[in-house]
C-alpha cells in the first residue's frame, strides 16, 4: 500500500507538471491571444473575444489560470474550440476521436507483440544458425524505416496499385467489420513494423541470456521438451524487459499514431492535433496536450504494476 501511494503522488505531481506547461502554451502565442484563436472578421467576433478572455482567465494571474483550468479539466471540461461566431466544446472531439486512437494504438501494440514473440522465440532457440542471422537483419531494415514513410508506402502499393485497401479514411467496427480492418490494414502496419523489430530484437536477446541459466538446464535435464522450456520457463523470466520496453514504446507509438492519423486521414487524436496547430486553436491544443501526456503517464503507471504480477520478487521488496 505504502508503495502505491508514492506511485500514486508521483503521478499526481507528474500531473500537475504537465498540465501547467501545457497552460503556459497560452503565454506563449504572440500578441493577443484572442486575436490569434478567433478567426476575428466581424461584429459578432467581439461578444465572442469577450467570452474568450473570460473563460480561459487570461486576466488571472499564471497560477490562478493554472488552478481553474485543471479544476475544469478533471470534470471533463476541456474548454473550446472557437471560430468568428460560435464555439464547440472541445470534449466533444475528443470523445469521438479518442476510441479511434486507442483503437488503432491496441491494435499495432497486440499485432507488435503477437509477431515478436514468436520470431524472438524462434530466432532464440535457433541462435547463431541461418534463420537467426536472417530474422536480426530483417529487424534492423525495419527499425530504419520511420512510421510515415512505410504509410505512405504502404497506402500507394497496397491501395492505390493493387486496390486492396483504402488509401484514406476510416470505417468504424460497428458501421462495417471487414471495412475496418481493412482501413486498419495500412496504419497498424506502418506502426507495428518498428516496434516488431524492437521487441523481437530485446526478447531475443534475454532468451538467450536466460537459456543459459541453470534451472532451464535442470528442466532439460528432467526431459522436459524444448518447446515447453522455451514458452513455459525461459519466456516469462525473459519478458520483463520487453514490458518495460512496450510501455516506453507507447509513447512512440502516440507520437506515430499522430503523424500517419493526420497523412491518411483517420478521425483520431493526431488528425485534432493537426488541425488545431494549422488553425491556431491554443485552447484546444493544450488540452489535447494534456490527455496524451497523461495517457502516457498512466500506462507507464500500469507497466509498474504489472512488474510485481510477472516477478514475485519485485513485489516481496516492494512490500
Amino acid at each position: 500500500m505504502l508503495n502505491l501511494g508514492r506511485k500514486l503522488l508521483q503521478l499526481a505531481v507528474v500531473f500537475v507538471v504537465v498540465t501547467f506547461f501545457t497552460v503556459c502554451l497560452m503565454s506563449l502565442v504572440p500578441g493577443k491571444p484572442e486575436n490569434v484563436v478567433i478567426p476575428f472578421d466581424a461584429s459578432p467576433g467581439q461578444k465572442i473575444t469577450k467570452e474568450f478572455r473570460s473563460e480561459n482567465n487570461l486576466d488571472r494571474p499564471l497560477p490562478v489560470r493554472w488552478a481553474k483550468w485543471a479544476g475544469k479539466f478533471v470534470t471533463g471540461d476541456m474548454g473550446y474550440l472557437y471560430s468568428s461566431t460560435d464555439k464547440t466544446p472541445v470534449s466533444t472531439g475528443v470523445k469521438k476521436a479518442a476510441p479511434v486512437s486507442i483503437l488503432l494504438i491496441s491494435y499495432s501494440q497486440i499485432f507488435s507483440l503477437l509477431v515478436a514473440i514468436p520470431l524472438a522465440v524462434l530466432a532464440a532457440y535457433r541462435s547463431g544458425r541461418r534463420v537467426d542471422k536472417f530474422l536480426n537483419a530483417l529487424m534492423f531494415g525495419f527499425i530504419s524505416l520511420p512510421n510515415f514513410a512505410i504509410a505512405l508506402t504502404l497506402s500507394y502499393f497496397l491501395g492505390v496499385k493493387l486496390g486492396l485497401v483504402p488509401t484514406q479514411g476510416y470505417t468504424g467496427p460497428t458501421e462495417n467489420l471487414v471495412a475496418h480492418f481493412k482501413s486498419m490494414v495500412v496504419p497498424v502496419l506502418a506502426l507495428s513494423l518498428g516496434q516488431v523489430a524492437i521487441y523481437m530484437r530485446l526478447l531475443r536477446s534475454d532468451l538467450v541470456a536466460t537459456l543459459q541459466e541453470d534451472f532451464i538446464l535442470m528442466a532439460k535435464s528432467k526431459g522436459i521438451s524444448n518447446g515447453r522450456v522455451l514458452w513455459r520457463h525461459a519466456l516469462r523470466p525473459s519478458s520483463l524487459t520487453l514490458l518495460t520496453v512496450a510501455g516506453l514504446s507507447i509513447g512512440t507509438a502516440i507520437g506515430g499514431t499522430l503523424v500517419v492519423e493526420y497523412l491518411l486521414g483517420i478521425p483520431g487524436l493526431g488528425l485534432l492535433v493537426g488541425n488545431a496547430i494549422f488553425a491556431r486553436q491554443y485552447v484546444q491544443l493544450q488540452s489535447l496536450v494534456a490527455v496524451i501526456a497523461i495517457s502516457f503517464v498512466l500506462i507507464n503507471f500500469l507497466i509498474d504494476y504489472l512488474y510485481t504480477v510477472l516477478d514475485p520478487r519485485i513485489r516481496e521488496r516492494s512490500t
